[in-house]
């Protein structure tokens, strides 16, 4: 049974960091590409950042260029999202997601199959 637990989320201010954690299980991990989204409240959930199964391409959406970094560690089974100067504007639950069809990195919400539980990232002002 495919179960993915993200961590890491809570309070921070405004041009602070977070490294939120995802830990997958019930699956070949590597195989697969992960992805980050998010969603604020009143809003879709977006695309945030995308990594293939080995970790060699990787995805982050325009807002988040250069202040986000997603990374895997598949001998832990786990993907990364590290938040650095983060603004109220992150302020959201954050979903790690699989993806189990194979082959290029989608950054498509409907395209991920398995989703974690999310985790609340607030960012005050």
């Amino acid at each position: 049974q495919v179960h993915l637990v993200e961590s890491g989320g809570g309070l921070v201010q405004a041009g602070g960091s977070l490294r939120l954690s995802c830990a997958a299980s019930g699956f070949t991990f590597g195989r697969y590409n992960m992805g980050w989204f998010r969603q604020a409240p009143g809003k879709e959930r977006g695309f945030v950042a995308a990594i293939s199964g080995s970790g060699t391409r990787t995805y982050t959406a325009d807002s988040v260029k250069g202040r986000f970094t997603i990374s895997r560690d598949n001998a832990k089974n786990t993907v990364y999202l590290q938040m650095d100067t983060l603004k109220p504007e992150d302020t959201a639950v954050y979903y790690c997601a699989a993806d189990f069809q194979l082959g290029a990195v989608r950054m498509s919400s409907a395209q991920y199959e398995n989703w974690g539980q999310g985790t609340q990232v607030t960012v005050s002002s």
